[in-house]
Formats: C-alpha cells, structure tokens, sequence
C-alpha cells in the first residue's frame, strides 16, 4: 500500500472524543456563572425581607430580622446595646429616611480582604426611598442578622472605605 492509496480521513471519530470534553466544559463555565449570580442570595434575601417588614410598618418583625432573632420581643435582655425603642428612632417614619417607602439592593460584595482572615459578613448596598446616596449594611453571613456596616461602599462596590 502506497502513500497514495491511503485510506481518507474520517474527522467523526475525533469529533466524537471533543463533544463530551467541551459539554464538560461548557457546564463548568454555565455553573461558574450561576454561583457568581446567586453566592450571596441568603444575604441579598435577609435585608430585602428587613425592608419589605418595615415599608408595611412592622417594625417588630423588621426588628427581628434585624438582630436574626425571631423571639426578640421575649429576649429584651440580649439586645440591650440596640433596643427596639432606639431601632425605631433609627428606622421608623422619624428615622433619618422618613417613612421609608420603596429600596432596591444595588450590589453585595465582600468587604476588602484583610490579613485576619475571611470576613464573617457580606455589604449589601440599598438605595432607600429613591434618594441619592445609599446606605451599606454589613450582614452577618452565618446568623443573617443586619447592621449598619462600617465601609460605604459605591453604589456598584467597586469602591469600599471606612
């Protein structure tokens, strides 16, 4: 047999070998990018929940969510250093919002990495009323309890500083 009686060239069986590696492949990067999307959903979901409480007017629930305590009006004594009193001087209509209304979750990041280690909490960035400026709030990532956080981030948290 001759150099030029070879038999031609059948590609299915190198296509057969590729399909597979690239469907693998393809469901990494389609599962990388579901992850980035939903990585913060519990947080995201905590302080949307905190808002949707107070724009009905229930403070008490919003102040549950607030220090993850679902029993909080039977545990005053766990709360002293933030009372319900003092939550709805911050968050009710007298708040430095006013009655607050409508928000919207901008963006959740994580804070700038230090050298103590991982943060225990995620910022979530929240537009209050429509206004201008935002507000961040640190939530804790394994209670969900909310604060205030000490960064203000940018509304698009590229930028965090104390």
């Amino acid at each position: 047999m001759g150099l030029m009686d070879a038999q031609e060239y059948d590609p299915r069986p190198a296509m057969r070998r590729k399909r597979p590696v690239a469907a693998w492949a393809l469901m990494a990067v389609a599962g990388f990018i579901v992850w980035l999307s939903f990585r913060y959903w519990p947080e995201k979901h905590a302080v949307d929940r905190f808002f949707h409480a107070i724009e009905a007017g229930n403070l008490e629930q919003a102040y549950a969510l607030y220090t993850a305590d679902a029993k909080s009006q039977e545990h005053v004594g766990h709360h002293q250093s933030y009372t319900l009193e003092q939550f709805r001087l911050d968050w009710g209509p007298s708040g430095d919002y006013g009655p607050i209304t409508s928000h919207h979750i901008e963006c959740v990041t994580d804070p700038p990495k230090k050298s103590s280690g991982p943060a225990s909490g995620v910022i979530v960035v929240a537009r209050i009323n429509h206004l201008r400026e935002t507000r961040s709030l640190w939530v804790e990532k394994r209670t969900k309890s909310i604060t205030v956080s000490p960064l203000e981030c940018t509304p698009d948290c590229r930028q965090c500083q104390y």
